[in-house]
C-alpha cells in the first residue's frame, strides 16, 4: 500500500462514515466537490454530499462500515489520484461489497488536502453507460 498522507485522510473519512459523523466527514471535502452516489447520480457541493451520505446510511439501516484494502496514490501538479479497493460491510454481512474506488484530492494552501472527486464505483461507471 502506498503511504501518501491522503490515504490516512481517507481512513479518517471512512471512520466518520461508519460513525455517521457527517460534520467531521464534510471537513474532508472541497466546497465544490462531487460524489458519485451511484452510476448516473452525482451529488455536487457539501450540502448535497452530506444529504447523500445521510441517505446512504439510512439505506443501509445505519449499519454500514467502510474500510480499505489495497491502494495507490499518484501525485502530480497539486493533485493526487487515488485508486483504492473499498470494502463496504452492511449490517451483519460476513463478506463485504468490494469496489475499486477512485478519488481525486487537491492540495490546499496550508499543505493540506481536500477531496474534489469521490467515486467509489471507479471504472465500473463505464459499464453503466
Amino acid at each position: 500500500m502506498s503511504d501518501h498522507v491522503v490515504l490516512e485522510l481517507i481512513k479518517q473519512a471512512d471512520k466518520a462514515i461508519t460513525d455517521e459523523d457527517f460534520d467531521a466527514l464534510m471537513a474532508f471535502y472541497a466546497d465544490d466537490a462531487v460524489l458519485v452516489v451511484q452510476p448516473g447520480k452525482i451529488a455536487r457541493g457539501k450540502t448535497q454530499i452530506r444529504q447523500a451520505f445521510e441517505a446512504i446510511a439510512k439505506h443501509f439501516k445505519n449499519a454500514l462500515a467502510v474500510t480499505q484494502g489495497e491502494a495507490l496514490a499518484i501525485e502530480g501538479a497539486g493533485t493526487v489520484l487515488v485508486v483504492m479497493e473499498t470494502l463496504l460491510f452492511a449490517g451483519d454481512a460476513q463478506s463485504p461489497i468490494k469496489r475499486r474506488a477512485t478519488y481525486v484530492f487537491k492540495k490546499t494552501g496550508n499543505d493540506g488536502w481536500l477531496c474534489t472527486v469521490d467515486n467509489s464505483y471507479g471504472t465500473e461507471l463505464l459499464d453503466a453507460k
